[in-house]
């Protein structure tokens, strides 16, 4: 394997070779902006905006099995003046690379460990054992410490923290065209130490450290993710098994198995929950699992700029808006869990109003007193569910992941169910569980709105859908396979539905649609969305320097996924970057600055994973280059935009 995805680097540079970074102003300014220090005369920097590239087709097969980039950062200044860095991607590697250890040797990049940190191996096809690395890369983080002392490095240590969502096949189900592995491997997370060039802001990776997992159980199935404040990686465990008919799970009994070395092993309770990294001066990572912001499908949280308010997707049909407020100031161990209900008035028009929204308080519990309780409740100490009707009185029907349940609470179980079977306790108390897939949330801090993605507009949102409860109040007459983003306006001075206060200025009150996706009959290529529009999105990030939303997609519906950059003042849209046909766009993280350089983090998942009609018109011309490219589609990138040669600077020219 080579020390980089060749086609990928090629197709970067074919962009930037028929496009030369050039300033758009003086080349004077050019340089000042990408020096380390500003002369004298600097400029002010007033915005930045995106020239958006066309979306590839079949005429240039090759980018479609690859990372392709033809668009445009334009810096502004108050002088009228712009700046235009052409853009390119840079991975640090492809997963299942060898890369540096930080001790002299190397290590397998996206790697599989047990709960005693021994490489988990494919056996699946004699002859061909290798460790099990993944081909689905997601939340990253990039952060800075002040004391940062690590060896090698010529410039500056920085630091990035990647985790990886599952592996789709093993090496048999490669060979038989089953995608057979999901779920069944803990979850690796990964500290990498990257050299900062000074010169032009480069990133190489100089050390991979694998952080252990073994004292918080192990991971489950980690996506999205985000920086804290306090400049922690905030991990997610997603899709939570379902405890109360977890027999029906082959995932989890082969989880375990892997994991554990025994399938009745692992504990459903201590999975779903919010993991945390801190990243050390030499390099490492440690860990800890918070068991009080409720056991959901966790994708990508927020935490607000009072370092207390917590708003979190919940990557589930039947899902809800669920909010956490800490008792204390960058410490998630403690706090009161709330979820959202929905007023009349809930749009998928842009031009609407939008929603009130009110909060129920679901408890105040704090990590170890639930994870106590997960460690001792079986799930039919908490309630007991059953997925045909008992014709009894004292069950109540909801819906749990799009599927019927009648569910009964057993007495004084409030606050174990409220933090261990979140979803359905929140059905009990009224909540507007009615979402399907809301991913990924982030926060405009400026102007006191936060963002979250629903990846589709379907089923449990759709009047009539099987799924459907009116009380939720979150209702569409049509579906939108292709999803939107919705802002939702913050404030303080709220009360709970109980009428206590909420102690948060960062209170969610209105939701409204901000951008719609548009389902279409297959195009010529293939696409069931517009392609020129957003679809399905998944990863959200804000930048408040840039002031732009940034979102990656998890699309159904095109062909190849986008990541795009929506300025919030201007309403353009622009898209930035293709990912390979049939990949998923992750690990979305927006830099506003580290020592002075901008960075846009971006990963992808399982390229080539054909998906029927979508796929039909491209998958044969594309799967063998997919193929060559990534490593018999074993593998995938992690990396970040880049501007050859200069990395580019939201400072003074």
């Amino acid at each position: 394997m080579s020390d980089q995805p060749q086609p990928s680097r090629r197709q970067a540079l074919k962009f930037l070779a028929s496009a030369p970074l050039l300033p758009l102003g003086a080349s004077s300014a050019f340089l000042a902006a990408c020096s380390t220090a500003a002369p004298s005369s600097a400029k002010e920097y007033v915005a930045t905006s995106f020239t958006p590239m066309a979306a590839p087709s079949l005429a240039d097969a090759a980018a479609m099995a690859t990372t392709a980039v033809g668009s445009t950062m334009n810096v502004h200044y108050a002088d009228n003046s712009v700046l235009g860095y052409r853009l390119a991607y840079q991975p640090f590697f492809i997963t299942g690379q060898a890369v540096p250890d930080g001790k002299g040797g190397t290590i397998i990049s996206g790697g599989y460990y047990d709960i005693n940190n021994k490489p988990i191996i494919d056996r699946s096809v004699a002859g061909k054992e290798r460790q099990f690395f993944s081909d689905s890369p997601d939340g990253t983080s990039l952060l800075a410490l002040p004391d940062a002392n690590v060896a090698n490095i010529k410039g500056k240590a920085v630091f990035g923290v990647v985790q990886f969502e599952y592996t789709t096949r093993d090496q048999a189900g490669a060979a038989s065209g089953k995608n057979n592995a999901y779920g069944t491997l803990p979850s690796p997370i990964a500290v990498l130490t990257l050299d900062q060039d000074q010169s032009n802001g480069k990133l190489s990776l100089v050390k991979y450290h694998n952080v252990d997992t073994s004292s918080v159980h192990g991971l489950w199935i980690t996506c999205g993710a985000s920086l804290s404040p306090w400049n922690t990686h905030l991990s997610s465990e997603e899709y939570e098994p379902d405890a109360q008919f977890i027999n029906d799970s082959p995932f989890f009994k082969k989880f375990s198995k892997n994991l554990f070395g025994d399938e009745n092993k692992a504990n459903p309770y201590h999975y779903g929950h919010l993991p945390e990294i801190t990243v050390h001066a030499d390099g490492s990572g440690s860990i800890k699992k918070h068991f009080c912001l409720g056991r959901i499908s966790h994708e990508l949280i927020q935490v607000m700029p009072d370092n207390r308010t917590v708003l979190m997707g919940d990557d589930y049909t039947n899902g809800g808006l669920f909010m956490f407020v800490a008792d204390k100031e960058k410490d998630l161990s403690a706090g009161t869990l709330y979820v959202a209900k929905v007023g009349a008035g809930f749009s998928v028009d842009p031009a609407a109003p939008g929603a009130a929204l009110s909060w129920i308080k679901l408890g105040h519990a704090s990590s170890a007193e639930i994870e106590k309780l997960a460690n001792t409740l079986k799930p039919s100490d908490i309630m007991h569910s059953v997925k045909a009707d008992p014709n009894d009185a004292s069950y109540t029907k909801l819906y749990a992941d799009g599927i019927a349940n009648w569910v009964k609470l057993k007495p004084g179980m409030e606050k174990a169910a409220a933090f261990l079977e979140t979803h359905r306790y929140a059905n009990l108390v009224g909540a507007s569980m009615g979402f399907t897939k809301m991913e990924g949330t982030t926060v405009n801090i400026k102007d006191k709105i936060a963002y979250s993605a629903l990846q589709n507009i379907q089923n449990s949102m759709v009047k009539n859908d099987p799924a459907w409860n009116p009380a939720s109040n979150i209702t569409v007459n049509k579906a939108i396979v292709a999803g939107g983003v919705f802002a939702h306006k913050l404030t303080g001075g709220q009360r709970d539905t109980s009428g206590t206060a909420i102690v948060s200025e960062w209170v969610p009150v209105q939701t409204r649609a901000l951008l719609i996706g548009e389902d279409i009959a297959a195009d010529a290529l293939g696409n069931l969305a517009n392609p020129d529009k957003i679809a399905n999105p998944d990863n959200l990030k804000f930048s408040e320097k840039m002031r732009t939303l940034f979102i990656g997609e998890d699309s159904s519906t095109h062909v190849n996924n986008f990541l795009w950059a929506y300025n919030v003042d201007t309403k353009k849209l622009a898209r930035i970057m293709s990912v390979p046909a049939g990949a998923e766009s992750t690990g979305l993280h927006a830099v506003d600055e580290i020592n002075g350089w901008t960075y846009i983090m971006s990963n992808f998942q399982h390229a080539g994973d054909w998906s029927g009609k979508l796929h039909s018109k491209v998958k044969d011309k594309l799967d063998p280059l997919i193929k060559a490219n990534y490593n018999d589609r074993f593998s995938a990138a992690v990396g970040y935009l880049t501007a050859e040669p200069m990395q580019p600077k939201l400072s003074k020219a």
